[in-house]
């Protein structure tokens, strides 16, 4: 489909799932048709994907940047690796009770009240972390991470929301890929700059004026993205994109309910298995993410940039991946096929990585983390679409909402379990635990159900036009 198309579509069952029952009888059935909507394809649905992914961006980079140095600033704030692992965690924990009232006013409000109050968040907290760069003010700094925890919550859900309300059938993975996309190079460029801006130096004064230096950095790039958004982001375009979304649009917001919205997805059986198997594989990558610099200090003592760099390597691997896998679910359609594929290659990636770590050759562990990257990172835009599949016509923001609350309730518990592990035992032991985990989600994977209802859909409302302008033919092709 090209940028500026339009098509003539039928009317969609707003208030029923798709199954392929529903499209056989959609496709004879024309007596009760609803005028034929319009669909078009706007060239500023880039605009929007690509402003999201950038505040996106910004958010998650300031997730790991206290991690990827834990040592720097565990001595200079006088605390121990727990409470420094614990300004990682915290994006985890705040998630938890916050999701469902965000995907609430998501589903009330729409995307650009979200997005407004995301990047307003994610700047207030940037500005707090200024004012902390002293060794008496660690609680400032918990305070100024905490607000950029709580912009997480409105940013997460939302990738698979642009995708479905400004692109078209044959672009929504790609989409929610790039969406996807800012979110894991705001991670690489959290493993990367850190390390670089705040060197380990022994003089306290000097190292505040380190870090000060990299807060102030964040805070005028969150600034700038803030005054952009409000500027620049729309809630939707004024003619939807796709036969989906048009019906979408006829559904009362007197009729949704979102608790029974929430009851349906949690009788989903599919999803709920997705829901799992999501939840171990982000944990993991969670777990991994906070403690790379203490599993390569203890093999690579004095390697903290080059800890930073094989975080940068795991992500900028899981984005080729990423952008891979939503190109190619766009073309096939094959969900549950790549899904159960790509969770398998994170396990054995996961396993190549626990037992090369230790063999003394940096370059080693560089190809051993991209491989594991490529996977583990590349699955996240997977786990949105096939759940947007599975849930349609439920919003993407709760399906999304879901999903991301499951990888933060692993993501804790994978890693307080594998850090207490790796105190007790060693890193090898650690990465053994998460290898236990995703075997674990290997197999559920392969029992969810390929339920695909949101391209059901599209086939119903497009064979429903396809016989509004010729019956006879479309009953022919039928048989």
């Amino acid at each position: 489909m090209g940028d500026e198309s339009k098509s003539m579509e039928g009317e969609v069952n707003d208030n029923i799932y798709f199954s392929k029952a529903a499209v056989t009888d959609a496709e004879v059935n024309l007596e009760h048709h609803n005028p034929p909507s319009e669909t078009h394809l706007y060239r500023k649905r880039w605009i929007m994907v690509l402003l999201f992914s950038s505040y996106s961006l910004c958010n998650s980079y300031q997730w790991i940047q206290y991690g990827i140095i834990n040592n720097i600033f565990m001595r200079f704030y006088g605390v121990d690796s727990f409470a420094i692992d614990w300004m990682s965690m915290i994006y985890m924990l705040t998630y938890i009770p916050l999701i469902f009232p965000v995907s609430w006013l998501l589903d009330k409000k729409g995307l650009r009240v979200i997005a407004l109050v995301a990047t307003a968040l994610n700047c207030a907290g940037t500005w707090i972390k200024v004012a902390s760069a002293r060794p008496d003010l660690f609680p400032v700094t918990i305070l100024g991470q905490f607000m950029c925890s709580v912009a997480q919550v409105f940013i997460l859900g939302m990738p698979s929301r642009i995708a479905s309300v400004w692109f078209g059938s044959n672009e929504v993975s790609t989409a929610c890929s790039i969406g996807v996309f800012g979110n894991q190079l705001g991670i690489a460029i959290g493993f990367l700059v850190p390390p670089i801006l705040v060197p380990n130096v022994d003089d306290l004064d000097k190292l505040a004026s380190h870090i000060r230096v990299m807060f102030y950095i964040t805070a005028g790039v969150a600034t700038f993205l803030f005054v952009l958004v409000v500027i620049v982001f729309q809630e939707r375009p004024e003619i939807p994109p796709t036969h989906a979304q048009a019906a979408a649009r006829q559904i009362s917001p007197e009729s949704y309910s979102y608790t029974a919205s929430i009851l349906r997805l949690l009788r989903n059986k599919a999803f709920i298995l997705l829901v799992i198997t999501y939840g171990l594989n982000v944990g993991c990558f969670y777990a991994v993410s906070t403690l790379l610099n203490r599993m390569i200090i203890e093999h690579y003592p004095g390697e903290e940039v080059n800890a930073g760099r094989i975080g940068l390597t795991i992500v900028i691997a899981g984005m080729v991946g990423s952008l891979i896998c939503g190109i190619w679910l766009d073309r096939s359609k094959t969900y549950k096929q790549t899904t159960l594929a790509v969770y398998l290659m994170s396990l054995v990636g996961m396993v190549i990585y626990a037992f090369t770590l230790n063999l003394g050759h940096l370059w080693v562990v560089f190809i051993t983390a991209g491989t594991l990257g490529f996977f583990m990172t590349g699955y996240l835009p997977l786990g949105f679409e096939f759940a947007v599949e599975l849930t349609y016509p439920e919003s993407e923001g709760t399906s999304s909402g879901l999903l991301n609350c499951s990888a933060q309730v692993f993501g804790i518990i994978f890693t307080i379990c594998q850090g207490k592990i790796m105190d007790s035992f060693n890193t090898l032991a650690g990465n053994l635990f998460l290898c236990a985990f995703l075997l674990i989600g290997t197999f559920i994977t392969a029992f969810i159900k390929s339920d695909l209802r949101r391209q059901l859909a599209n086939q119903q409302a497009l064979a429903a036009s396809h016989l509004e302008t010729s019956p006879a033919q479309a009953f022919e092709a039928k048989l």
